[in-house]
């Protein structure tokens, strides 16, 4: 449906493109004969597949990635903006194109506060979104603001408005019964469980209420009811964002120009270590395409369980097994089989026994590792259906972090914009960065610390309530400086491997460093509320320092860092909490407010 809306809409523009009473185009010399065939044809060496991202120069290869990308590094939600404002496909397509006319960086915070703190207010008031007049709905905003930007004809492509809209109508039915039930309980006696431990969080905590005069076990029911359908919808969400063809074109072809990219590393633990492989039985845990299952089944595995909860990537990963004739069942005498399931749920779709399999295999990892949450999953796998003593790959994951510099930042651009200096702006981005997790590539040259070892997961042992942790790290300025730098924060990022504990013949590991060539994971940037200056102790022995410690006039030598990650009680997002404490050559300390992240 959407993607015929596409076709009709630039059919109907491109109508309108020789109308001389249409407002004037963008572009002064623009050409939308050359944006039509553009789209038709789809030539320019994969430019239909090139999308930019509205607020930087960042390049995805779907609509799924680049909107990801917004609602992470920049705080804007595309979708959720369009759902809450009620835009239609034409109104967004307005408000794509007036984003594009209007941007800059420092602009993201304001679209956050915009949907944040306007829409609940007129939400407030009554007002009708449909009597809002939006700085967007100007009809000239209907020729695109860029004549080839891809994201135009195709953010809605992948849509099922319809379907969506009948699932939020049962859903809406179910939670007015659930929030009728919670209008008619009484607080007029009221105690609070004195053990609950309170999440910083929009959401409520589903245990917060205990006695309600007298009612506490309906309020916990339909307080759980409620949380139960919070999870459903957002695990739907999660699911059906894999759906995109974009994101597993850009997961398999992560190449990295060396053997331990995310593919290849795979690629090489599958088919590198005969002596694991060969008769096994293997689960993939989120095969997606099924790429994984497909080396499992050329490596010689006896079966092969192919799991994917979204029902399109099942659906995909069927079809492709079977063209490859390794799919089995009644019809194709091959290994592989998919379950469309979530791993916890598997036994309802195929017949497995517990403790059954030999390989568990699954590319779960998230953005600074943990987001997504889907290492639980995995570890609900491996206790339920790995046999003892068998393989898990990867079997470790690494965290490291490591202190960035001025140059990680946005502050050099705008300190030169065509020869003037804005870095007003560039003050105003740190400081609205300071509060938000940016997923960005960062360069090693722009590092002022040397790594430190944050965290490390033995996936073979560890507990699943281990997912969740508190770490020290020391963070120590690059020897080879000859003057104090400022540390603006640190970066995290991680790294898989795959030991000879269960690759005897092949072991191989899987980095998402700054010193290796960037991966789709890019790294996690956290900046600090103010900077710290640093200095190599070769710099600061001899010199009478005074002023408080991490200022310009007094560098401190080190930087002990206390980071707690912990899974956010919205489903599959992780808090970020970061602690930052200077220390002087002579041992002197400086500690800084915490900082709370939420990914």
């Amino acid at each position: 449906m959407a993607a015929a809306a596409t076709k009709m809409v630039k059919n109907e523009l491109l109508s309108h493109s020789d109308d001389d009473d249409t407002e004037e185009n963008f572009s002064e010399d623009g050409d939308w004969g050359d944006w039509e065939a553009g789209v038709e044809d789809g030539d320019g060496d994969g430019s239909e597949s090139d999308f930019l991202c509205l607020f930087c120069d960042s390049h995805f290869v779907s609509c799924a990635l680049l909107f990801e990308h917004c609602r992470v590094s920049h705080a804007f939600d595309f979708h959720g903006v369009r759902k809450e404002l009620k835009l239609d496909f034409y109104s967004s397509f307005k408000l794509i194109n007036f984003v594009r006319s209007q941007v800059s960086c420092f602009l993201c915070s304001i679209w956050f506060l915009y949907v944040l703190l306007v829409f609940p207010v007129m939400q407030s008031f009554s007002v009708d979104v449909k009597d809002v007049n939006f700085p967007w709905d100007d009809e000239k905003y209907l020729k695109p603001f860029w004549q080839e930007d891809s994201l135009l004809y195709s953010f809605a492509d992948d849509e099922e408005e319809e379907e969506e809209e009948e699932e939020e109508g049962l859903d809406r039915e179910g939670l007015m019964e659930d929030l009728q039930k919670l209008g008619d309980l009484s607080i007029d006696d009221v105690s609070v469980n004195k053990d609950v431990t309170l999440i910083s969080n929009k959401q409520s905590c589903v245990d917060g209420l205990v006695v309600v005069n007298g009612k506490d076990e309906e309020a916990r029911v339909c307080d759980e009811r409620l949380a139960g359908r919070n999870v459903r919808k957002v695990n739907e969400n999660y699911f059906g964002s894999y759906s995109s063809f974009g994101i597993h074109k850009e997961m398999i072809s992560d190449k990295a120009k060396r053997t331990s990219d995310m593919t290849e590393a795979y690629r090489d633990a599958l088919l590198k270590n005969p002596s694991l492989l060969s008769g096994s039985v293997v689960m993939d845990v989120g095969c997606g395409t099924g790429i994984l299952s497909l080396f499992a089944a050329q490596a010689g595995a006896s079966r092969v369980v192919a799991v994917e909860a979204s029902e399109k990537m099942a659906k995909v990963a069927t079809k492709i097994a079977k063209d490859n004739k390794v799919f089995n069942d009644c019809e194709h005498n091959g290994v592989l089989e998919v379950a469309q399931s979530t791993v916890e749920e598997l036994e309802n779709s195929i017949q497995i026994q517990p403790q059954s399999v030999d390989v568990l295999v699954s590319e779960w990892m998230g953005y600074c590792l943990l987001y997504e949450s889907m290492l639980t999953s995995v570890l609900y796998a491996r206790d339920r259906w790995l046999k003892p003593g068998g393989a898990i790959l990867p079997d470790t994951a690494t965290m490291f972090v490591a202190g960035f510099g001025k140059g990680a930042t946005s502050l050099p651009f705008w300190e030169d914009v065509y020869g003037f200096d804005m870095s007003s702006i560039g003050k105003e981005v740190l400081e609205d960065t300071a509060r938000i997790p940016v997923v960005d590539v960062i360069e090693d040259r722009d590092l002022v610390t040397g790594p430190a070892l944050l965290k490390a997961f033995d996936l073979a042992t560890m507990k699943p309530d281990e997912v969740d942790f508190t770490e020290t790290a020391t963070l120590e300025p690059i020897e080879s400086e000859t003057e104090a730098r400022l540390c603006h924060g640190v970066v995290l990022w991680f790294d898989t491997g795959f030991t000879d504990r269960f690759c005897k013949e092949n072991p191989t590991v899987l980095s998402t460093s700054p010193y290796t060539p960037p991966t789709h994971w890019a790294q996690t940037v956290l900046t600090f509320q103010e900077p710290i200056s640093l200095a190599p102790d070769t710099v600061l022995s001899g010199a009478d320092r005074s002023g408080a410690i991490g200022t310009e006039e007094s560098p401190a030598s080190s930087i002990h860092l206390r980071v707690s990650v912990a899974r956010a009680s919205e489903h599959r997002s992780i808090d970020v909490s970061l602690e930052a404490t200077g220390v002087s050559l002579n041992g002197q300390k400086r500690c800084w407010p915490v900082q709370i992240f939420n990914l």
